[in-house]
């Protein structure tokens, strides 16, 4: 149960489970996620950054974990990239009020530079995102999406395995393992990888290509 010795703070057990609720909606997951200290992220992270949304959304976006804005306002896609996320699903034609946004890993993890005034993001291990992935799958199970959009490798092999590429599996709907019979993921981009891109028109448009992909799916 939440707060028990079992997978607590110190634990390197990395694993969720021992505080994902037995019974309960999102808002009850949303509640005991706050608690959670399966993995160290915790330590260092202002707070649990839980997903946001329609609780019955067709479509569900997963990218890889809170920035510096959202670790602070505890809610996921309100940085840079969250707004170029928004502007790219505008031109998709997809709705983003209809949509459950998320992330696979729900603490921040980050590097100070030398005066500690700001937070650099550093990419999560495999460890760290498995230790958070029961409560990806819980919110894969309470939503039931039709579609899920994959934001970038992260997200990507969080929901489909390690051997999942970018580059090589983006743009392709497919059955997600483990969800609902008929759901599907498809990849993309991160948009802040976008945002990194040497050829940032490109790459945006690319992202585009893909939402549009999912628009249609549905």
């Amino acid at each position: 149960m939440p707060g028990s010795s079992e997978g607590g703070a110190g634990s390197e057990s990395y694993d969720a489970t021992p505080y994902l609720p037995r019974r309960g909606g999102l808002p009850a997951h949303r509640r005991a996620a706050a608690e959670c200290r399966g993995c160290p992220l915790h330590e260092e992270a202002t707070r649990t950054v839980f997903g946001r949304g329609e609780a019955h959304a067709r479509l569900m976006l997963v990218g890889e974990q809170p920035g510096d804005q959202e670790d602070r306002e505890g809610v996921p896609f309100v940085g840079p990239a969250g707004r170029l996320l928004s502007r790219a699903l505008l031109e998709a034609g997809i709705d983003e009020e209809g949509l459950y946004v998320t992330n696979a890993v729900k603490h921040f993890k980050f590097t100070s530079d030398e005066t500690r005034k700001r937070r650099i993001h550093k990419a999560p291990s495999l460890r760290e995102t498995l230790a958070c992935r029961p409560w990806l799958m819980a919110e894969l199970r309470l939503v039931s999406p039709e579609l899920v959009i994959a934001l970038g490798a992260t997200a990507g092999r969080a929901l489909l395995g390690p051997s999942f590429r970018v580059g090589a599996d983006r743009g392709v709907p497919r059955p997600l393992p483990g969800a609902e019979e008929g759901t599907r993921v498809l990849g993309t981009v991160h948009p802040s990888a976008v945002l990194r891109a040497r050829d940032r028109d490109a790459a945006y448009a690319g992202l585009v290509a893909d939402l549009r992909t999912a628009a249609d799916t549905l």
